[in-house]
């Protein structure tokens, strides 16, 4: 079966990476390419191809304005491809759909082929245009990030700024919210204080772990998909392989090359 690819980017240079990459990728073709928005939209309606590579940050009509002119559901398997936009990763991380942060190597895009070919084999269009609406709904919310939490006890309510957390850890059923000299215990789940919290200030590095990103000072790679993190207190924290990624976006790494020492904040 033959993989009809387009590919959308304003940046030539940008445009020839994704070709070079999918070159050797078996059952794929790319049948055109766009360097707007609005070129886009029209190769989609005349090409109708099975996959798109996406840019979001386009002049004029962006990557998401591609979609809405399309229709969700006249659009293809959509790999969204992306410069730093936290607001637009959290979208993706929620509704789990497919993208590429730049610069990517071949390593993460290999990755997203693997899910590309997934998704091509189920062939479940409506759940493919179900998260593209989400995605969008998400987006057009604007901001939905909290900058307080309110912990009950007995009949006192102790206000903790968001602005003034610098960790968040897993204790039980409740979650510790440190400040500067005090912590305070919130009966909340992890995955959920997680969606409320601005990623560009805030990165999830384990299951039990949640740092303020401006406070991590060295990233230290002590095996494949790990790494020890050190805060500007000297604090030390493992991640795990499961966070990866998010930390490697939050602190600007690439996979693959040396890290150079991070220097103080």
């Amino acid at each position: 079966m033959e993989i009809r690819v387009l590919i959308v980017d304003d940046e030539a240079l940008a445009r020839e990476r994704i070709r070079s990459l999918l070159e050797p990728e078996t059952g794929f073709r790319v049948v055109g390419e766009a360097e707007n928005g609005s070129e886009a939209a029209a190769a989609v309606r005349k090409l109708s191809p099975d996959l798109v590579f996406l840019d979001i940050q386009m002049p004029g009509l962006d990557g998401f304005g591609v979609v809405e002119e399309v229709g969700v559901r006249n659009m293809p398997l959509t790999v969204f491809v992306t410069a730093y936009d936290q607001h637009a990763v959290r979208a993706f991380d929620v509704h789990a759909l497919d993208y590429l942060m730049k610069p990517f190597d071949r390593e993460r895009f290999l990755e997203t082929m693997d899910r590309v070919r997934d998704r091509l084999r189920q062939r479940d269009q409506a759940r493919i245009s179900d998260r593209l609406e989400q995605v969008l709904q998400t987006l057009n919310r604007g901001s939905s990030f909290v900058d307080q939490f309110t912990i009950r006890t007995g009949t006192r309510h102790t206000i903790v700024h968001v602005e003034d957390i610098t960790l968040i850890t897993s204790e039980g059923n409740y979650l510790r919210l440190h400040t500067a000299g005090k912590s305070y215990l919130l009966r909340e789940q992890m995955g959920r204080i997680e969606e409320q919290l601005d990623p560009s200030e805030f990165v999830r590095i384990h299951r039990s772990t949640i740092v303020r990103t401006s406070l991590i000072t060295e990233v230290e790679s002590v095996f494949q998909g790990e790494y020890i993190v050190t805060l500007r207190d000297g604090t030390k924290l493992g991640s795990s392989r499961g966070c990866r990624e998010k930390l490697e976006r939050a602190v600007r790494i690439v996979p693959g090359r040396d890290l150079p020492s991070t220097p103080s904040r």
